[in-house]
This record gives structure tokens, sequence and C-alpha cells, in this order.
């Protein structure tokens, strides 16, 4: 019997990389809502891939030729977010020389991600929640409104719900962008992904072309941490092995990082399990599928990744 690659789960869609039971759920949503254009809000811990989930249902839609423009309300300066999103007709303003277009007529049949709306000021809530309602907008000192004719995806970090009951995030806004909701796992709860992740990372910053790879006693601890920045947070951790290291190996001397000590003192099981399925999968990716170079790769016998992946189910 051949492994079979319809039971294997994705190991990467887009920007998102990982075999978690919880990801995998999160790609199988990505994919099902990628070919309807309602609004969705794509909840999660900064680091978890927000934007990138985003841009994976903008990348699988029919649209995937058009702008995909991001709006990060969070970085704008109050007085600006209007001008920014709705843009400005000439002499709208002192420094208006010129007519302006928004990023909503930019993104103009693509989609917009409203990053961290709920930095938005409360009237400014009320004027999307208009603008969604009617799908039109017009810009500053203009007389004609403008088509909405885009995706509108939302995302935050934070919890909505308790940002509704404390009232800084207007209620009915909330349900006219929650039609669809995608909660992004931290990786605290998806550490089975860090082999491939690690692996991953580590070609993004040596190009390919390095053979590092990280000690056991090194994914120890990164099994260990619980990662508050999340993916973000990981990727900056194999940078700086990657930069400290000596040797063919990034060891826990390498890491340079806070966690080290704490982690070693709790003292948490591994999911071994997990972290097996998950070198065998990296490795049958690695060689195309290719089971005899792929147990070369793990170091064992070819008859005993046939058992091992018999019983993971891939056989």
């Amino acid at each position: 019997m051949e492994w079979d690659q319809q039971k294997a789960p994705e190991l990467a869609l887009g920007g998102l990389i990982g075999v978690s039971a919880g990801l995998q759920r999160v790609f199988s949503l990505l994919r099902s809502v990628s070919s309807h254009s309602y609004p969705l809000l794509i909840l999660g811990e900064s680091g978890t891939g927000k934007e990138a989930a985003a841009r994976v249902i903008h990348s699988l839609g029919q649209h995937k030729d058009k702008p995909f423009v991001t709006i990060d309300c969070g970085s704008l300066a109050p007085a600006l977010i209007e001008s920014v999103l709705f843009g400005y007709e000439r002499s709208a303003f002192t420094e208006a020389s010129q007519v302006k277009p928004g990023l909503l007529y930019a993104a103009d049949h693509g989609t917009i991600l409203l990053d961290e709306i709920d930095e938005l000021p409360s009237y400014l809530q009320a004027k999307l929640l208009r603008v969604f309602q009617e799908e039109e907008f017009r810009p500053i000192s203009s007389t004609h409104h403008k088509s909405l004719n885009a995706r509108i995806i939302a995302a935050t970090h934070r919890d909505l719900i308790a940002q509704v009951k404390a009232g800084s995030f207007r209620e009915d806004l909330y349900f006219r962008l929650n039609v669809v909701q995608i909660n992004m796992p931290p990786l605290r709860e998806r550490k089975t992904d860090i082999p491939l992740l690690v692996d991953f990372f580590i070609g993004k910053h040596t190009e390919g072309e390095s053979q590092i790879e990280f000690s056991e006693a090194a994914l120890k601890h990164l099994f260990a941490y619980d990662w508050p920045g999340n993916v973000r947070e990981l990727e900056n951790a194999v940078r700086r092995g990657l930069a400290l290291a000596s040797g063919p190996k990034v060891e826990v001397a390498d890491l340079g990082l806070d966690f080290c000590e704490d982690a070693l003192n709790r003292n948490e099981p591994l999911p071994l399990n997990e972290f097996e399925r998950s070198a065998i999968l990296s490795a049958l990716h690695e060689t195309q599928g290719d089971k005899i170079s792929a147990a070369r790769v793990l170091g064992i016998g070819k008859s005993t990744l046939y058992r091992r992946l018999k019983y993971y189910g891939f056989w």
C-alpha cells in the first residue's frame, strides 16, 4: 500500500504552517468561506496569523487578482483615520491640494482587512456601520457617493464581546461583521506545529542554504515555553538561534531567551506522539512523499516508517 496523500493533513496554506488539529480546522474554514463575499471576523492573540489568514481567504477567492488592502486602525492618528478610509476632495482641509482616493476606494472589488478594528473611535464605528449597510461611502467634502465593492474582513486580538459590554465597541457593528468568526489558535495550543515552523524559519532566514538544525535539548525548551508572542515570537527565537549558533546545531545556550530557565523548571511532559507525527509529515513533505528517503532523513528503517504511518492513519 502507498501512503495516502488524501488522509495527510495540509502542511501549509498560504503563510500558515502546521498539522495540529486546531490549525487544520482553520484551514478547512478558510477554504469554505473563500468562495463567499460576506463579512468576516478574525479573532486571535497577537502573532497568531490573523493577517495571514485574511490573505489566504483573498488568494482563494474569485477576486484574488484584485487589491488586498490592510488598514491598521490602531496605528493611525484619530484625526487621519477618516481621510485615510474615505479619501477627500481638493480643499477639504488646508493641506488638501488635490483629490485623494481613500483605501475603501483603493480596494475596489478586492478585500479590505480592518486590523485592530476595536481601535476605531465610536463616531467612525457608526460611519463604517452605515457604509457596510448601504454599501457606499462619501469622501470628505464630496457631494457624491462612491460604491463599496470590496469584501470586508475585520480582525482584533481583543475580546470584542467584552468591548461591547463595556460600551467601547458598537454592538450593531459587531453583529454586522460577525457573519462568520474565525478564531486563530495560539501557539501554546498547537505546539505540535513547532518542528515544522522551526524548519520553515530556518529555510526562510538562511535562504535554504544552511544545514543547521535545532538540537533535541533546544527543541524541548521550545516545547516547554508557552509563547505569549505566538508564531512571531518563535520566528524571532529561531533567528536569534541561527545568529548565535557556532556549530551545525542550535543549542540551548544559543537561544538567549528569558524562558530557558523557566522552561526547564516547569518540567512539563512533551507530546511525543504528536512530535513524532509532525516529524514524519515534515520528512515526507521534504522528500515529496518518497518513503525510503524520508526514513533516511528520520534516521529510521523503512519498515519502522511504514509501521508508524499505519499507526497514525496514513496507511
